[in-house]
Order: structure tokens, then C-alpha cells, then sequence
């Protein structure tokens, strides 16, 4: 790919990359996304996922773009073709705890009475917040890229230089989101996997969702419905890289989920899936001036919350990039390119 007939290069294509790629485009820029794996194959795709900031860090950015990620996935709902459904659901815990401190964004939360705790629980809270069913949401974002313009190329990234090397006619704005893979790519080892390992199941009349936060990881329980399928988990495996399903854990999630909803046990199993979620200490959203007054943007980092804080994190590089902070130059419509 030459890089010098785009305005932007983006490494990803996961929801971190895709929504990035989507904001840049639709704002004028000529954006080509880079990627090891098409949108469909990523770790977003294998994702539950309900809106929260999971494992996300630091707290002060994240709130804003926890509340624009809440925002924009709600104003998605209307569009079947998004695969996005506000459902209600509980949060339970087998000992006391409180609502996280992000949770003040909803705007229906409210504490579990005795009533509403299953046995064995003590405390929880319900509230209703977009479920979205990742290889839909995925395929639609494919799309809307595309149908702004932008274009994907499956080619893996070996190197940064590779891609910002100004003698290789490298674009004037590099976005780097590669999820997982920063930890060799950058190489940045502050990045670690978590394994998430889940079962799809064909849904068996399922509308609530449902999140135990009790058991020490590895293990977490978790149930996502969707229209025809729901989402069972799960894994928090930190440091663990095999993408390989394993049949112990697939019985234990079937189990513990079973004693949540017995219906669980009488449907159709789909599908087996791990994803690799990336682990930081807190989120790599900053730009690293090049020669030449390009720019690279480091977006990687956001560990379960990557659905969650995505449009945030893109709609804040697309604002630098347009209004020239991190030394780039940006274009929107007859403005100056990038560059």
C-alpha cells in the first residue's frame, strides 16, 4: 500500500481501530485500515458485551468516554442493522459491595432489594444499558467505514517503522490499534492478554442480562442475550494467550450459567469462542510526533471496555487530528489535508 494517497493509516480492525477509522472518514480524511485479521476475526467480535468501562484505566478519562461510548451506542438502537438492544439486567456479588463509581451514567440503577438477590447473594444493583451482539456490530462497522470511503488491506503490520518511515511514503497520520498484539508490535510491555473464553448458545427466550462478579478470577459468570443467540462466560485469564476453546472451562461457564437460567441447558450450542482482551495499566490514548510534522496515535490498551470507550477515544483523536494538535494538520471537507 502507498501510503502517500491516504490521510490516515489505521493498524486494527478491531472496535478500537474500526471506530477510530469511521470517525476520521466520515470527517473528510481518506483512511485505509491495516490489519493482521479482517473485523470479523478479532477479539471484538468474540466480545459479549454489554456497556461498562471493565478493566479500563484511568478512571478520569475513561468517565468521558465511558459517557460518549453510552450516548452513541443508545442513538445506534434505531439501526437493526447494529445489532444494539437496551436491555435490563443485575449485577450480584456473594459479598457486600457497591455499585462502581461509573455507574451514576445510568440513568435507571438502583440497588437490588433482599427480594431481587438470589440465595447465597448479599448485595447487587440492576440497570438497563445497550447489550451488543459483537459480530453484528462488527459487520455494521465494517460497512459504514466502507461506505465512508474507507478501505481495509488484511496485511499484517511487522513493525512500526514499516508504517511510518517517511521514505516509504508513509501517511501523514498513523493510528495504531492493535489491540493485544502492542505488546510485541510497539513493543510496549505494559500490555498483557486477558483470555476471555465464552459459549453461544441459540437463545432460549432469555430477555435480562446477568453479571456475578463473585468468584475469584479466572472465573467470572456472565449471560448476554441476544435477538437468537445469547453469550455465555467466562474467563478473566490474565497473562494466558491461547486462543484454543477449552472443553473443562466451555462445562464449567455451561454450569455455573445453567444455575443462573435452567434453560441454558436445553438449547443449542452454536458456537465455542476466545478472545484476547488488552490489558494496560491504563489506556495508551496519546500522540508520538514524527519527522516531517506526521503524527502517530497510540489507541490500544482498553481491556473489557473496549466497546465501552471506543467512540470516545476516537472522537478525541479525531479532534486533535482535525484541529492540528500532535503536530498533523487535518482535513475535513475543502480543508487543508493532512500533512
Amino acid at each position: 500500500m502507498d501510503g502517500s494517497e491516504n490521510d490516515v493509516l489505521v493498524i486494527g480492525s478491531g472496535v478500537a481501530g474500526l471506530t477510530s477509522a469511521i470517525s476520521l472518514a466520515e470527517a473528510g480524511l481518506r483512511v485505509t485500515i491495516r490489519t493482521a485479521a479482517p473485523p470479523e476475526a478479532t477479539t471484538s467480535a468474540v466480545a459479549g458485551a454489554v456497556w461498562g468501562p471493565v478493566n479500563v484505566r484511568p478512571a478520569g478519562r475513561v468517565r468521558e468516554w465511558a459517557r460518549i461510548g453510552l450516548e452513541t451506542l443508545r442513538s445506534l438502537e434505531s439501526d437493526p442493522r447494529a445489532g444494539i438492544r437496551s436491555r435490563s439486567g443485575r449485577e450480584l456479588s456473594r459479598v457486600p459491595e457497591d455499585p462502581p463509581e461509573w455507574a451514576d451514567l445510568l440513568d435507571d440503577l438502583r440497588l437490588c432489594s433482599a427480594d431481587d438477590l438470589p440465595p447465597g447473594f448479599v448485595s447487587g444493583w440492576r440497570y438497563t444499558a445497550p447489550v451488543v451482539s459483537m459480530p453484528v456490530y462488527m459487520a455494521y462497522l465494517r460497512a459504514r467505514f466502507e461506505r465512508a470511503g474507507g478501505t481495509i488491506e488484511v496485511n499484517p503490520v511487522t513493525s512500526l517503522a514499516e508504517v511510518t518511515d517517511r521514505t516509504a511514503g508513509a501517511a501523514p497520520v498513523v493510528v495504531n490499534c492493535p489491540g493485544a498484539a502492542a505488546r510485541e508490535l510497539v513493543p510496549d510491555p505494559d500490555v498483557t492478554a486477558i483470555r476471555g473464553q465464552i459459549v453461544v448458545i441459540a437463545n432460549p427466550g432469555i430477555e435480562e442480562f446477568y453479571i456475578d462478579h463473585s468468584p475469584d478470577p479466572p472465573d467470572v459468570i456472565y449471560l448476554f442475550p441476544h435477538e437468537n443467540t445469547a453469550v455465555l462466560g467466562g474467563t478473566v485469564a490474565e497473562g494466558e494467550w491461547d486462543t484454543t476453546p477449552w472443553p473443562a472451562v466451555a462445562m464449567r461457564v455451561l454450569r455455573d450459567c445453567a444455575a443462573v437460567d435452567p434453560r441454558v441447558l436445553g438449547a443449542d450450542v452454536l458456537a465455542h469462542r476466545v478472545g484476547l482482551r488488552p490489558s494496560r495499566t491504563e489506556v495508551r490514548l496519546e500522540a508520538e510526533p514524527l519527522d516531517g510534522g506526521r503524527v502517530l496515535w497510540h489507541n490500544y490498551g482498553h481491556g473489557g471496555g473496549g466497546v465501552t470507550v471506543s467512540w470516545g477515544c476516537a472522537r478525541e483523536i479525531t479532534a486533535a487530528v482535525l484541529h492540528g494538535d500532535g503536530h498533523s494538520q487535518g482535513r475535513a471537507g475543502a480543508e487543508k489535508p493532512v500533512g
